[in-house]
C-alpha cells in the first residue's frame, strides 16, 4: 500500500466494505439510532412541556415576577422602576388594603379585603373568572367594583346594586369566582373587592399613613424569535429587583406554590436522566456492535499490514467508517425522534390536556446528533486502537493461545500495558462527564450521573474479571462433578475470544441506568401523587376565635360536603425584638422589610405537621419544654438566622428567646403553610390565640359551605382558594402522566439497545457452533451450552447493575429531597428478567446459526 493514504480513499474502502457487511452494520445503526431518537424525542418533548407548564406557573402568580411593598417608593426606586419599564419589562401595580364596605340603603359596615388593579394590564397571565362570564375589563370600570360571593350574602346584595366604600358609591357589576393569583395575595380577614385605581383614588382611602399593601407584577418581554421567555431572563430581573428594592419581598412564578416548583424541579432533573441515559445505553450499544465487527475483521486488518499498511492507515479507515455510521445512526434517530416528538402529544392529549407546541425544537436535533456522533466515536476508540496490536502472523495462528488476541485482553490489563488505552478511557469518561453537564437542565443530576458513571464503569469492568476469575476458580474444583452442558456453558465465559468482560460491564451498565431511571422516577411520581392528593385544602378560615373553635369544628364534622380531615392551626400574634441578640432595629435583613418584625405569626405543634419537610436540623420531642422554633429556609435567609441561631420573640405581654431548631420547608398545600415561626406548645402556653383552619370541599360546592358556615359563624372569614389549587393539582397530575410515560419510554429504548448490543455478538458464535459440530454436538446441546452462558452473563450484570442503580437512585433522591426506598420485588424481577432478556436475544438474533453447515466455515481455515 502506499506510504500515504489520503481521507478520500479511505472513505471509499470503509463504504466499500460497510456495503459488503450490512448485516453487521445494522446492530451499531440501530444501537446510535435508538439512542439518539431517546435522547431527541425526550428532550425536545420535555423542552416543549416543560415551557408550557412554566406557563401555567405563571398564571398562578398573574405574572413572571412579583415585588410586595409596604409603602410607596422612594424617588430613587421610582426612577429604576422607571429604567426597568423602558426596557421592554411591562409592569402593574396591585394595590390591596382593609377598609369597610357598606350597602347603599342599610348602611351596615362590613369589613372588607380590597384590592384595586388596573384592568387593561391585570393579570398578564390567567384570568379572573367571573359570574355570570366575562372579561375583567369589560366590567370593571372607575364606578364600579366587582365582589366575591360572601359579600353579597353577608350585606343580603345583588349584582347590580350599589355599596359605599370610602366617601364613594360603587355599582357591583360582577362576582369573582376566582382569581389567578390569590395565593399570592394576603389571605385578610374580610370578602374580596376588586376595583380599578382610579376607584381606590376617588375612595379617599390611600391618604398619609395608610397601611395599603402595594405590589408591583412584572412581565418580562418575549423574544422577538417566538421562543418562550427564558428562565435566565425571569432570574435576572428578579436579582435587579432585589438591589433595587431592598424593603421589598421579590419573588418569581416558581416560588407561588412550593408543590408546583418541586414539582417542575424534579420533572426537569428526571427527564435529563432520561435523556442522559439514552444517550449512553446508545453509545454501549455501539461500542459493544463496533467490537464485534472488529473483531471479525482481523484477518482483512492482518492482511492488510502483511501488504504493508501501518497502524494509522487502518484506524483512518475503519475511523471514517465509524463516523459515517455516527452519522447513519444519527440522523435515522434524527428522524425517529422527531417522530416522537410530534406523535407524544397526540398519545398524551387526552391524559394531560396541554396544547403542547407541535413544532421541532431544532436544538433538540442538532444535540442529539451531535451527542449521538461524538459518543460513538468516543466509545469505538477502544477497540480502535487495539488495531495497533493486531500482527500479520494472526492469519496463521487464530486466537489459539489464550489471551493472544489484543482485541480481547482484559480491560484491566490493557490498562497496566498500554498508555494508549490508558487514554482513551480517561477520554471517554471526560466527554460523557461533559456531555451529561451540557445534556443535563439539572446540575445535581448532570454532577451525579458523571460521577456514578466514572465509578460504575470502573467497579463494572473489574467486577467481571473478577467474576470470570472466580468461575474458572470454581470449574477447576469441581470440573468433574458438574453436568457437561453445565460444564461447558461456564467455561464458554472466560474461552479465548469470548467478549465476557466486556459484554458483562455493557449489560451491567445498561441494567443499572434502566433501573435507576425506574427508581428515580417511581419515587418523584409517589412524591407528586401525595402533593396533587384530591383531599387537600383547598378553602381556608381566619379569625376564629377559642371561644369558637369547638364549635366550628363540630359544625364542619357534620357537613356531608366537606371531608372529616380538616386542619387548625393555632396562631399567636407577637414581634421579633432581637436575632442573635441584635435588636430589630440594627438587623441587616435580606429583602425582608423591618416593618414586618412587628406582625409575625408564631404557631406551636408537638409533632411535624402535614406538609412540611426539614432541611436542616430536627424535631423537637413531644411535650419540649424549653423554647425552640422551626422556621422556613426563606425565612432563615431573610433573617440571616440560620440553624442555631436565637430569636427573641414578643407576645402579649411576655419576652422569651428559642433557638432555631429546625429549618424547614412546606408544601404550600396545608394549613401550616401559613405559618412563619413553630414552636412546641409549651412555649406558647397561656397567650392570646386565634385559629386558622384547612378544610377540604368539592370546587363546585364551596359556596353552600361558605354560606351554612357564615349564617352560624359570622365573624369567620372564609377564603376559597379551590380553583387556584384545582389549577395547581391538574398541573402536578399532568408532570406525573408525562414522567411515567417518558420512562416506560426510556426503559423500552434501553431494553431494545441492549438487546441489540448482545444480538451483535453472534458473528463470534458461528466458528464456535461449527467446531461443536465437527465434534459431535447436537443443536440440543449447544443451544443448552449458550443458554447457560447468556443465563449466567443476565445475572451477573442484573445482580451488579441493580445493586449500583439503587445507590445512584438514594444519592439522586437525596439531592431532589425525596424518599428512597429499596424495591425487593422490582429487584428480583429485574434480575430475573435481565437473565431471560439476554438468553432470548441472544437465540433470537441467532438461532440460525445452529443450522450452519460446518463445510462453509472449514474451508474458510
Amino acid at each position: 500500500m502506499a506510504n500515504q493514504l489520503s481521507w478520500v480513499s479511505a472513505a471509499k474502502i470503509a463504504s466499500r466494505e460497510m456495503r459488503a457487511s450490512r448485516g453487521k452494520f445494522f446492530f451499531v445503526v440501530l444501537s446510535v439510532a435508538i439512542g439518539v431518537a431517546a435522547l431527541t424525542g425526550v428532550r425536545g418533548f420535555s423542552t416543549s412541556f416543560r415551557g408550557t407548564l412554566l406557563s401555567r406557573a405563571r398564571s398562578i402568580m398573574a405574572a413572571d415576577l412579583s415585588a410586595r411593598m409596604f409603602g410607596q417608593p422612594t424617588p430613587k426606586e421610582q426612577a429604576g422602576l422607571d429604567a426597568i419599564s423602558s426596557q421592554g419589562v411591562i409592569m402593574t401595580p396591585v394595590t390591596e388594603l382593609l377598609s369597610m364596605a357598606s350597602a347603599e340603603k342599610t348602611m351596615d359596615p362590613l369589613l372588607i379585603s380590597l384590592k384595586a388593579v388596573d384592568p387593561a394590564r391585570y393579570p398578564f397571565y390567567g384570568a379572573v373568572e367571573l359570574q355570570p362570564a366575562g372579561k375583567l375589563s369589560d366590567v370593571l370600570k372607575p364606578d364600579t367594583v366587582v365582589v366575591a360571593d360572601d359579600l353579597l350574602i353577608r350585606l343580603h346584595l345583588h349584582i347590580g346594586d350599589s355599596i359605599k366604600i370610602g366617601g364613594k358609591l360603587f355599582r357591583i357589576a360582577s362576582v369573582v369566582t376566582n382569581e389567578p393569583d390569590r395565593l399570592s395575595s394576603n389571605f385578610a380577614a374580610g370578602p374580596r373587592v376588586l376595583m380599578t385605581r382610579e376607584g381606590l383614588d376617588a375612595t379617599g382611602l390611600l391618604a398619609p399613613g395608610s397601611h395599603a399593601g402595594q405590589r408591583y407584577l412584572f412581565k418580562v418581554p418575549a423574544p422577538r424569535n417566538g421562543s418562550p421567555i427564558s428562565e435566565r431572563g425571569v432570574a435576572t430581573l428578579k436579582t435587579k429587583l432585589e438591589a433595587l428594592l431592598p424593603e421589598s419581598q421579590v419573588s418569581d412564578y416558581r416560588e407561588t406554590n412550593p408543590a408546583l416548583t418541586q414539582g417542575l424541579d424534579r420533572a426537569t432533573s428526571l427527564l435529563s436522566l432520561m435523556s442522559l441515559v439514552a444517550l449512553v445505553l446508545g453509545a454501549v450499544g455501539v461500542a459493544m456492535a463496533m467490537r464485534a465487527h472488529l473483531q471479525q475483521r482481523l484477518d482483512t486488518i492482518a492482511i492488510m499490514k502483511s501488504l504493508g499498511a501501518s497502524s494509522g492507515q487502518i484506524i483512518k479507515i475503519y475511523l471514517l467508517q465509524t463516523l459515517l455510521l455516527g452519522v447513519l445512526g444519527g440522523l435515522v434517530g434524527v428522524g425517529l425522534g422527531v417522530a416522537v416528538q410530534l406523535v407524544l402529544p397526540v398519545l398524551l392529549a387526552k391524559l394531560i390536556a396541554v396544547d403542547t407546541q407541535l413544532h421541532v425544537q431544532l436544538s433538540a436535533v442538532l444535540t442529539g446528533l451531535a451527542a449521538g456522533i461524538l459518543t460513538t466515536l468516543l466509545f469505538t476508540l477502544p477497540p480502535l486502537l487495539d488495531v495497533r496490536g493486531v500482527r500479520p502472523i494472526l492469519i496463521l495462528r487464530r486466537a489459539v493461545e489464550e489471551n493472544n488476541d489484543p482485541l480481547v485482553r482484559g480491560f484491566l490489563r490493557k490498562i497496566q500495558k498500554n498508555l494508549a488505552q490508558i487514554g482513551a478511557a480517561v477520554l471517554i469518561l471526560a466527554g460523557l462527564a461533559l456531555i451529561a453537564t451540557t445534556l443535563s437542565d439539572s446540575i445535581v443530576v448532570g454532577r451525579v450521573f458523571s460521577i456514578g458513571l466514572v465509578v460504575v464503569l470502573a467497579v463494572l469492568l473489574a467486577a467481571s474479571s473478577v467474576v470470570l476469575w472466580t468461575l474458572r476458580q470454581f470449574l477447576s474444583r469441581t470440573r468433574l462433578h458438574l453436568p457437561s452442558s453445565l460444564r461447558h456453558g461456564l467455561a464458554n465465559l472466560y474461552r479465548p475470544g469470548n467478549p465476557s468482560a466486556a459484554l458483562l460491564a455493557a449489560l451491567g451498565m445498561g441494567v443499572m441506568q434502566i433501573m435507576t431511571v425506574y427508581l428515580v422516577q417511581q419515587a418523584v411520581v409517589s412524591e407528586l401523587h401525595v402533593s396533587s392528593a384530591p383531599n387537600l385544602p383547598n378553602v381556608f378560615m381566619v379569625d376564629i376565635t377559642n371561644e369558637e373553635i369547638d364549635g366550628v369544628r363540630k359544625f364542619l364534622q357534620a357537613q356531608p360536603l366537606v371531608r372529616p380531615d380538616m386542619e387548625m392551626l393555632p396562631v399567636v400574634t407577637s414581634r421579633i425584638l432581637a436575632v442573635n441578640g441584635v435588636p430589630a432595629a440594627d438587623l441587616k435583613l435580606k429583602n425582608f422589610p423591618k416593618r414586618m418584625l412587628q406582625s409575625i405569626s408564631l404557631t406551636w405543634s408537638d409533632t411535624m405537621p402535614p406538609g412540611t419537610t426539614i432541611i436542616e436540623g430536627q424535631w423537637w420531642a413531644a411535650n419540649e419544654q424549653s423554647p425552640q422554633v422551626a422556621i422556613g429556609v426563606r425565612q432563615s435567609e431573610r433573617l440571616r438566622a440560620p440553624l442555631g441561631s436565637t430569636i427573641t420573640f414578643a407576645a402579649g405581654d411576655r419576652q422569651f428567646t428559642a433557638k432555631v431548631g429546625a429549618l424547614i420547608k412546606s408544601d404550600g398545600q396545608h394549613a401550616y403553610s401559613r405559618a412563619e415561626f413553630i414552636l412546641p406548645r409549651a412555649a406558647l402556653a397561656g397567650l392570646p390565640t386565634v385559629w386558622y383552619g384547612g378544610i377540604h370541599v368539592d370546587p363546585e360546592h364551596v359556596g353552600e359551605v361558605q354560606r351554612a358556615l357564615y349564617k352560624a359563624y359570622p365573624s369567620v372569614t372564609v377564603i376559597n382558594v379551590a380553583q387556584v389549587l384545582e389549577t395547581v393539582r391538574s398541573v402536578v397530575i399532568q408532570i406525573t402522566y408525562v414522567i411515567q410515560f417518558l420512562a416506560a419510554f426510556s426503559i423500552f429504548a434501553g431494553v431494545v439497545i441492549l438487546a441489540s448490543s448482545i444480538a451483535g455478538t453472534r458473528y463470534r458464535r458461528i466458528r464456535e457452533v461449527v467446531v461443536l459440530k465437527t465434534l459431535g454436538a447436537t443443536r440440543a446441546r449447544i443451544a443448552t451450552i449458550f443458554s447457560i452462558e447468556f443465563a449466567v452473563l443476565g445475572l451477573v450484570a442484573g445482580f451488579v447493575g441493580i445493586l449500583f442503580a439503587n445507590i445512584i437512585a438514594a444519592a439522586l433522591l437525596n439531592k431532589l429531597t425525596v424518599a428512597y426506598r429499596f424495591e425487593w420485588t422490582w429487584a428480583l424481577a429485574t434480575l430475573l428478567g435481565t437473565a431471560l432478556l439476554t438468553v432470548a436475544t441472544g437465540w433470537v438474533a441467532g438461532h440460525r446459526i445452529l443450522g450452519q453447515k460446518p463445510l462453509e466455515v472449514l474451508r474458510e481455515e
